[in-house]
């Protein structure tokens, strides 16, 4: 199987860490695994500045766009300075020829400036939600969410979240195994829950009761075959139900039965990925009950049938 091929693109006064993100998931491979073929370019190849105070050196110039089947845009030095038109062209003309374009982070604002994501749905950090928003009326942006697919273009919200957009690609495009193993590598969880909207004030301190649902929701996941509820789970942490509906969101970012649901189709796709048990059997031990209840939720959120996505990840 030929790498797929990554191309990432760099700009003066540049993040590192942002740069970093596509470049840690694509471009270092596990030992016995080629994956990918990452390449750094620039709009005008060189020497670039870092907003950390040293240098790059970019060889590559956007030609390079010209091959890659997913071009990522890690982020973008300020909001307010539109992007090179010879950069908006070369996006635009990569997306007509099927490219995957990503946009981590600020590289939303880049992605929307090409006209590519009027009437699609995107996302970006958190703080920039409302400059967005008013500068690309026609993008339908979702500023809770850690990061949104509409086709072939995808957006992510800020910093840490690139990462949950980089391992969800790796998952699409090898399945979860390899993310899975990636994920590992860099001590970070393969898949988050939630989205950014708990950040958008400011984090809640650790406490205790926190500690407590997070070994419940530990504790969820390893009995995903059992009936839960919103009771019998506040039951569980000895918390009254509007006490444990308050504390479950500020910790996980959404409600009791979207973070089950999630985790019970999560599941599936893991086992379907990586077993040979039936339908019906995922089905019972991801919790859903029936096969029926377990495509309708399947079809309904991924858009394709258990049997399908199992042959799609087997051909890869």
């Amino acid at each position: 199987m030929q790498p797929h091929r990554v191309a990432v693109i760099a700009f003066d006064q540049i993040s590192p860490f942002h740069l970093s993100v596509p470049c840690l998931v694509f471009g270092e491979s596990l030992p016995g695994e080629q994956h990918y073929q990452l390449s750094v370019c620039a709009t005008e190849p060189g020497r670039l500045r870092t907003n950390a105070g040293f240098e790059l050196n970019v060889e590559l110039g956007l030609a390079a766009l010209s091959e890659a089947q997913t071009i990522i845009v890690p982020s973008w030095n300020d909001p307010a300075v539109r992007p090179p038109q010879a950069l908006l062209d070369a996006l635009r003309a990569a997306h007509e020829r099927g490219a995957q374009l990503v946009g981590l982070c600020l590289g939303a604002f880049v992605l929307a400036e090409t006209g590519l994501l009027d009437g699609r749905q995107a996302t970006t950090h958190w703080a920039w939600a409302r400059q967005f928003a008013e500068r690309y009326p026609a993008v339908h942006l979702d500023a809770d969410v850690l990061y949104v697919e509409d086709g072939t273009l995808l957006t992510s919200a800020g910093t840490a979240a690139g990462i949950d957009c980089c391992l969800h690609l790796l998952r699409q495009h090898y399945g979860a195994k390899a993310a899975n193993r990636v994920a590992r590598h860099l001590v970070v969880p393969p898949h988050r829950q939630g989205g950014q909207a708990q950040f958008i004030e400011q984090p809640l301190p650790a406490t205790a009761r926190d500690d407590r649902l997070s070994d419940l929701l530990d504790w969820v996941r390893s009995n995903l075959e059992q009936v839960h509820s919103l009771d019998s789970l506040a039951d569980k942490v000895l918390m009254s139900r509007r006490s444990f509906t308050r504390h479950f969101r500020q910790l996980t970012g959404t409600t009791v039965g979207d973070w089950l649901l999630a985790e019970r189709l999560a599941l599936s796709q893991r086992l379907l990925e990586s077993t040979e048990q039936s339908i019906d059997s995922i089905a019972t031990l991801a919790g859903f009950g029936s096969s029926v209840s377990l495509r309708h939720h399947f079809g309904r959120s991924l858009s394709v049938s258990p049997s399908a996505y199992r042959q799609s990840f087997r051909e890869r």
